[in-house]
């Protein structure tokens, strides 16, 4: 008999009068301001100005929800579209159900175009964001503890996870995939905070090694869970996933080092205009060290003009 176990929410959704209050939504939005927040503060560090990040996520947000909803409805196509489904849950993203790598890759997408309305570089906005984007994960996946799913195989360990019956769940307890992953992308970021720190990370590594770094730990604690997947060659098609994507950003990071070493020395080529611009008014307004005034001459020709006698004057 187990007896300690990590409770589950009894709802996922408070009703707050007539409208609904879901957990899964508050993980995700909360991950969101903190992935911003976070990363505006990096951003300003590396030399841009502040708000940039915020201005970009408002292409990058709704890019990653779409992309990591259609993720999720593509790869389990089966729970939409099948004999006996409805269609229309394909649309009900509060019920959760979104997928990492949609996410990431639309999410790029809606990036790159914020970028290019900036003029700054993407690689250098991905590199702030990259430790806050894990953080953001640790939190947006307490939502499948509110909504009770993406748990793993039947244990009795003390943390393990305490689940109700329910539709398409038996009561019991199993891992807790999701706290797995949730302490795994906390460890990302703060591997990815030391990591730019010590070897000052450019031209997208940062959020190159978040991602290898990721897929490390999303393959492992993907093989834990029993949630219906499709597999190909004995694996799940996320661990395939996992690994493909480790792969290519293993490649990024070794390419980039060596075709771009350093660190980008400017990421927004404006963010230093405000200064410049009261410097040289300052400069203006001044005049040069040892200078004399402009109406100098004209005061030293009065004080010198010769009296009756031939002798200047002093005045």
């Amino acid at each position: 008999m187990n007896l300690a176990f990590i409770p589950s929410p009894s709802t996922g959704v408070i009703h707050l009068g007539p409208i609904p209050l879901r957990g899964y939504a508050f993980c995700i939005i909360i991950g969101v301001f903190v992935a911003v927040w976070y990363g505006n503060k990096r951003w300003i560090a590396r030399g841009g100005k502040a708000g940039t990040v915020a201005d970009i996520a408002v292409w990058a947000v709704p890019f990653g929800l779409v992309g990591g909803r259609l993720y999720h409805v593509i790869t389990d196509y089966q729970l939409y579209f099948s004999d006996g489904e409805d269609w229309v849950d394909a649309f009900k993203i509060w019920q959760g159900g979104l997928g990492i790598w949609g996410a990431i890759a639309f999410g790029a997408v809606g990036a790159w175009i914020g970028c290019r309305r900036r003029g700054i570089p993407l690689p250098a906005w991905a590199d702030a964001l990259a430790p806050g984007i894990a953080f953001a994960q640790a939190i947006g996946r307490w939502g499948n503890w509110f909504n009770q799913e993406l748990y793993g195989k039947p244990t009795d360990v003390p943390w393990a996870l305490k689940i109700s019956e329910g539709t398409n769940r038996v009561a019991g307890t199993y891992h807790p995939t999701f706290l797995y992953e949730s302490l795994w992308c906390v460890g990302v970021g703060f591997l990815v905070i030391w990591a730019d720190r010590r070897f000052k990370l450019g031209h997208g590594r940062a959020f190159a090694l978040y991602v290898a770094a990721y897929c490390v730990g999303r393959g492992w604690i993907e093989y834990m869970r029993v949630d219906e997947a499709h597999h190909v060659l004995g694996l799940r098609l996320n661990d395939w996933t996992a690994i493909t994507v480790f792969v290519l950003a293993v490649t990024y990071i070794v390419i980039s080092s060596r075709v771009r070493p350093g660190r980008e020395t400017v990421v927004e080529p404006d963010a230093s205009e405000p200064v410049e611009s009261a410097e040289s008014a300052d400069a203006e307004a001044k005049p040069e060290s040892g200078d004399a005034p402009a109406d100098a001459p004209a005061a030293e020709a009065e004080a010198e003009e010769p009296s009756e006698n031939g002798t200047p004057s002093k005045s």
